[in-house]
Parts: structure tokens; sequence; C-alpha cells
């Protein structure tokens, strides 16, 4: 099993094997049309793109499914799926058993080959066990040990003072831990905690904290999948002596499909629970560092957004921000009437007054600073960087904006950015010595 589960989806045979699938399957959908092919190519990706379109519009202007349009990529693959579908089903009433089994097995070929291709453009699932969750499944509960010592009248040293031990670990760990709603009331899944080397040492040093939000919908274990969190640390861990962030992806909406926002607002308390509850349970559970400079937030798409948030809204906990993708503000909808009407009742000003770009409007924030980063092809979300960053630096973040070449509103552009965005990190951290 363990073999399977290391079986990439992104490459090797399996991709082979997936693109030769549907190429057989579209070929055999095709097959004795040889004199209209042409015409039933054509006509069917017409229709085919009809539905994708309709289907599109229902799920993000209708029924606010997702708060943007969905990227023109995925859309563009499920066209030849949908088609297959439709060839498939032309061709069942007039065919033996034998044909109707064909017929199907062609077209699951086709809809293997689009489904493959929308995973390889958002790079969510780049193993079977990333698709199964069998890898994030074996991440093993915080046990007492990695926890804070109660004994705080032994601080562990500052990281100015600590020395890499010749025992530490050559990598971090990760673990898992609820992450309970105290003061907000607000119920949470499960977050998942990064232990770089020098935190399996003995005195710990007091290290830097990354708390960091995933996608919507999604949930923290996308950063352990699509983020390829682990090995980005360790690699960043590896080239600064064993130190890198304590990090705690958490779950900022409570289950996949819901949005909160990050805000306080009619659908949850969600800024509360951001805010206190999380860092009340971090500096209680965790060996970390108490200086707030050495606290950074970060997050993609939505949790970029909700990075940015509790970057402009709570500068005094996370005064570094790293946004990838962030939305220019907040939404539950594209219809922002909607947003505001579902959250807070229509209230226009109460919405606006929680926003980055409003608060940025009427604070300053010397001594903050952020790190902005968007796909080259994500055009929307490349724009909104480009205001968000603007609108950080007439605030007074010290602000950096960079675009992923060749990349679009995925996890690939994540992967990709993150080593600048750590290496800011490092910079502000001081850890580079």
């Amino acid at each position: 099993m363990d073999f399977l589960s290391d079986v990439s989806l992104v490459g090797g045979p399996f991709l082979w094997f997936s693109i030769a699938c549907g190429a057989a399957g579209g070929m055999y959908l095709l097959w004795r049309r040889r004199h209209s092919w042409p015409l039933v190519v054509v006509g069917s990706l017409a229709v085919s793109a009809g539905i994708v379109a309709l289907i599109h519009w229902i799920l993000v202007d209708l029924m606010a499914t997702f708060s943007e349009n969905l990227p023109f990529e995925t859309l563009a693959w499920s066209v030849p799926a949908v088609a297959a579908v439709l060839l498939c089903a032309a061709r069942l009433p007039r065919n033996s058993v034998k044909g109707r089994t064909l017929s199907v097995l062609a077209m699951l070929g086709v809809v293997l080959l689009s489904a493959v291709q929308v995973n390889l453009y958002f790079g969510l699932n780049n193993s079977v066990g990333d698709l199964l969750g069998t890898a994030v499944a074996r991440i093993q509960p915080l046990e007492a040990g990695l926890q804070r010592s109660p004994d705080s009248s032994k601080p562990g040293p500052g990281l100015p003072e600590w020395k890499a031990p010749a025992a530490m670990p050559a990598h971090g760990i990760l673990r898992k831990a609820d992450v309970p709603g105290t003061t907000s009331g607000f119920t949470a899944r499960e977050a998942y905690i990064y232990l770089p080397p020098a935190y399996q040492t003995e005195p710990r040093p007091k290290l830097p904290v990354l708390v960091l939000f995933s996608g919507q919908p999604g949930g923290p274990a996308d950063w352990l999948t699509g983020g390829q969190l682990r090995s980005q640390l360790d690699r960043f861990a590896e080239a600064h002596h064993g130190v890198a962030p304590v990090t705690v992806v958490v779950d900022p909406n409570g289950s996949s499909g819901a949005n909160t926002m990050c805000m306080d607002s009619m659908i949850a308390p969600a800024d509360t629970y951001l805010s206190r509850d999380v860092p009340a349970w971090i500096t209680s559970t965790l060996d970390v560092s108490d200086d707030p400079r050495l606290w950074a937030v970060g997050g993609f798409s939505f949790g970029g957004t909700c990075a940015m948030q509790m970057g402009t809204a709570h500068p005094e906990l996370f005064p570094t921000v790293l946004a990838f993708a962030a939305e220019r503000e907040p939404a539950l909808a594209k219809d922002r009437n909607k947003t505001i009407q579902d959250s807070f009742d229509g209230d226009t000003a109460a919405f606006e007054s929680r926003t980055p770009l409003a608060l940025m409007q009427q604070r300053t924030y010397a001594g903050s600073a952020a790190y902005f980063t968007a796909g080259e092809t994500d055009h929307e979300f490349t724009d909104y960087m480009h205001e968000l960053a603007d609108a950080a630096r007439r605030a007074g973040f010290a602000a950096e904006e960079h675009t992923i070449q060749h990349a679009g509103h995925s996890w690939d552009a994540v992967v990709r950015g993150m080593p600048g965005a750590l290496g800011f990190l490092a910079d502000r951290w001081e850890l580079s010595r």
C-alpha cells in the first residue's frame, strides 16, 4: 500500500496512462463517424462548452458556491469530459451490450484525462496518498513531550544564544491537534503543526511562529499535500542550522464548504477564533517565542485574504504577512451585495470596516511587512496583488510583490513562491547567520 500511495498523479507512468486512455477513448467515441467526425467534434465541443458555461454560472453567480470565477484552464478541460458523456449517451441506445460497455469505458478514459489535467493545474493531489488522504491520516497527535514545559521558570534560550547540538535531527516532524474555540465558541477542524529540527532539541530555543490558512473550499491538509509544507520548511531549516518557524496550519471555516470570511459576523466568530483562541493555544501549548516581531501569518487564495485581514486588523499579533494570490477583499459571492447581506444583514459600513483595503486607509503600519505573490497567468489575482501591495506601501508596510512565471491560481504558484517568502521571513527575523 505504501508503494501505491507514492504513485505520482502529476507525472510519470500514470500521467501517460491517462493521456493514452483519453486519446483512445476519444477515438473510439468518434469511430464509425469518419465521414462526419469534424461536424461531430465541433458540435459536441460547442454544446459541451455551453453546458460547462451554464454550470459555471449556476455555481458562481446563482448558488455562490465560489466567490470568484473558476480558472479558465479547469473549465477548458471540463469541456472534453462533458463531450465524452454526450457522445457516449448518443451511442448507447443503438449499441450491443459489448458496444455499450466499450462506450462507457471510452467515456471514462476521456473523463480520467480531464480530471488528471485539472488536478495537474491546481497541484493539490500530487500522489495517490494525497488523493486518498492516507499520508495525512498517518500524522500523529501532538504528544505531551512536544508540548510546552509546565516549568516556566526555565525558559529556553533565544535564537541568538542557541547553538545547534551535534545530535539534532535532520528533519522536522508533523503533528496534529485540536485548537479549541475557548473564547469564540468556534468549532474548527484539526490543525497541523510543523516542528523544525531545532524544536526537537534540549533546551529548545524560542522559535518564531508562522500561522497558515488554506484556500476555500479546502482545509488545513491542503498545505501538506499541495503546498508541500514539510519539504519546504525542511529545506529552510537545513539552510538555517535547524531553525525554521513552528508552523501551525489552522482552520478558519469549520468545514470544506463553509466560508466565514475570517470575520466576526452573522456567519461565525472567525476573527475572534483566529486572533484570540489560536494565539492563546499556541503560546500555552508550544515552546515558541513570545516576541510578536517573530510571528507571521500567511495563506493561499481565501487563506491569503484571511492572512491580510489578520495582518491589518491585528498587526500587534501578526506584523508579517505572506499573501499568496489574495483577493482584494473577503467575499461569499461575486455579487458583493449578497456577501454583505448574508454576513452583516446588509450593513455595508460594518462589512467594509473589516476589509484590509479600508483598514489600510485608516491606519498606519510602521513595522509591519507583507510579501505578495500571484501566478503570472492568474490575471484577476495579479491585479488584486498590485492593488493590495500599493495600498500596503501607502499605509506603511514594507511590501514586496512577486509574479510566479508560468503559474496560475494553483498550489504550484505557492510551492514556487514559498522559498522567496521564507527568505523574506528570514531577513525579517535576522536568521541569515
